[in-house]
């Protein structure tokens, strides 16, 4: 298991393996209330916000390397799997679709801020999960809902657009990809 103490830059990364998966590198467990941020100058997972009492992270939560969104950060993902595995961890991925989504800051002006839906390439329990419509709509609209509550605690607005499958997924992923310096 890396650590980040141990890595490389974790937001350089290739965002594709020799095997052609997707990384993800993870930034809040499932069932945890804390959501840690990359800061790739100091190469650290740093604490970023603590979730209220009884409020957990669904899945497994991070951030697609080597990416860009609208708001300066790396590209946001969501990874179904078996099991939650230790902040920092890259997980090989494939891509099922994303839930194109905006937030708005108190008084600023709405910026995309998607959600990209992926399983591990490893994982048993999802192993049949392919596309965006193998997923329930039921645990999709619970996501949406947790990421509008997760917002609004921070003074966001998250306001989900549309879901698509993996083709319009990997062309925002190849439209926000960043090739190595």
């Amino acid at each position: 298991m890396s650590t980040p103490a141990t890595t490389a830059a974790l937001d350089r990364l290739p965002l594709r393996d020799a095997d052609g998966n997707y990384r993800v590198v993870i930034e809040a467990v499932q069932g945890s209330r804390n959501k840690l941020k990359y800061e790739p100058e100091s190469r650290t997972l740093e604490l970023h916000a603590v979730l209220p009492l009884g409020v957990s992270f669904p899945y497994d939560f991070g951030f697609l390397p080597s990416t860009r969104g609208a708001d300066g950060d790396p590209l946001d993902a969501l990874v179904l799997m078996d099991e939650a595995v230790a902040p920092g961890v890259v997980v090989p991925c494939r891509l099922a679709g994303v839930i194109e989504a905006e937030q708005q800051k108190k008084g600023g002006k709405p910026v995309r801020n998607d959600r990209f839906l992926l399983v591990a390439s490893s994982s048993h329990r999802y192993r049949e999960c392919e596309t965006l419509a193998d997923i329930a709509p039921d645990v999709l609209d619970e996501v949406e809902r947790f990421f509008e509550f997760y917002n609004r605690q921070k003074g966001v607005a998250f306001r989900p657009l549309d879901r698509h499958g993996r083709r319009r997924a990997a062309a925002l992923l190849e439209a926000a990809e960043r090739k190595p310096d």
